[in-house]
């Protein structure tokens, strides 16, 4: 795939129609990302209004939900199960006859080293300037102090921080990559349209951050978009974001424990 094929031929919205398409877009969106986008402008305005100074708040990150360990578990584990739904009905949403969605969106096996090898050059690429960008919204007051969830809480924590960084690469990338890109082709969207709005989504829902994680994720939307326009496939951006969100939910509180003075919330 390449960024010609994305505008190549007249819009196709199916039987639906073109008002169908975008009520299916808009139901999708509030069923999973579009939803977390609303909340995350409510949380923003609400800390900008807030009499404590943004560089002086804290977002917890893969939190407690309960003091009852079998308890937080279940919560935790429910909560990653139920929001595979969204990936399962947008895949659903895309099956062909003939074709499936896994094959649609490149997100089967076919192309396995070549897939680990982009993952790994776009963690390289995104992981390092995010983290430098991170730092600077600290240093400049537009980014709140992210709390991590203590890796050594229980023996099952890692494994969940794991699993959460699994679901957030596969929400993320199938249904604001994968899904949007198609359906927003379809109906006669221009390749850079898709690529700005769907990058401008992925930054918004994570404003409860600050406005640093804002543009952080927008240009990360921007490197992904162009890079699913190129290569017609989601699997490396799944491998590229679960790895990135691996080592941010375990590696993060290691960092945090060893140079609080730069990453701990200030007091």
């Amino acid at each position: 795939m390449n960024p010609g094929r994305l505008d190549s031929g007249p819009p196709n919205t199916g039987r639906l129609g073109r008002a169908g398409r975008y009520w299916e877009v808009a139901i999708v969106l509030g069923l999973s990302l579009g939803a977390s986008a609303v909340y995350s402008i409510v949380a923003i305005i609400a800390r900008l209004t807030d009499t404590t100074p943004l560089a002086k708040q804290t977002a917890t990150i893969n939190g407690s939900q309960s003091p009852r360990e079998w308890l937080d578990f279940s919560y935790q584990f429910l909560d990653l199960f139920f929001q595979l739904f969204g990936v399962a009905l947008v895949l659903f949403l895309l099956w062909q006859p003939g074709r499936s969605a896994f094959r649609r969106l490149g997100f089967n096996l076919t192309e396995k080293r070549r897939d680990l090898f982009r993952g790994a050059g776009l963690v390289l690429a995104i992981g390092v300037p995010g983290l430098a960008l991170y730092l600077a919204g600290r240093m400049l007051g537009i980014t709140v102090a992210v709390v991590p969830q203590p890796i050594d809480t229980f023996w099952w924590t890692i494994p969940i921080l794991v699993l959460s960084a699994v679901r957030a690469g596969l929400t993320e990338e199938l249904i604001v990559v994968g899904y949007l890109f198609t359906r927003l082709r379809e109906l006669g969207w221009s390749t850079w349209t898709i690529i700005g709005s769907t990058a401008l989504l992925r930054g918004s829902y994570h404003l409860y951050q600050g406005i640093g994680p804002f543009v952080g994720n927008a240009v990360m939307g921007v490197v992904f978009g162009w890079c699913y326009t190129r290569w017609g496939r989601t699997m490396p951006l799944v491998i590229a974001h679960a790895i990135l969100d691996i080592l941010s939910f375990v590696g993060y509180p290691l960092a945090v424990a060893w140079w609080p003075a730069l990453l701990a919330p200030a007091a």
